[in-house]
């Protein structure tokens, strides 16, 4: 079972940028779907962008597009969100999750498909 754990969360100003990693341990990401998620106080948890087993193929919700890349790394079984051009409705808790996934370049972007979860890491933009 693979364990998931989300660093590189913080305060930043508008504008600004961050680099969330969500490194894996317990077993390859190689064929896991990806994804992260975002929920803020009082709102349901969203898909931020999610990456196909085989990386070839991406989602990005509308309001992050052209600011935000998720990328995944085989060699250190890591995920990726960097963030650029940071707004204050970027802040909330984001969330790394993975799902086994047999079809290489199919992307997954509801909660309900996802069966691990990280802890989440806080991002908070400041205007």
């Amino acid at each position: 079972q693979v364990q998931l754990v989300e660093s590189g969360g913080g305060l930043v100003q508008a504008g600004g940028s961050l680099r969330l990693s969500c490194a894996a341990s317990g077993s390859t990401l190689s064929m896991y779907a990806m994804a992260w998620f975002r929920q803020a106080p009082g709102k349901e948890r969203e898909v931020v962008a999610s990456i196909s087993r085989s990386g070839g193929s991406t989602y990005y919700t509308d309001s992050v597009k052209g600011r935000f890349t998720i990328s995944r790394d085989s060699a250190r079984n890591t995920v990726f969100l960097q963030m650029n051009g940071l707004k204050p409705e970027d802040t909330a808790v984001y969330f790394c999750a993975a799902t086994l996934q047999w079809l290489p370049n199919t992307v997954l972007n509801r909660p309900s498909e996802y069966g691990t979860w990280g802890q989440g890491t806080q991002v908070t933009v400041s205007s």
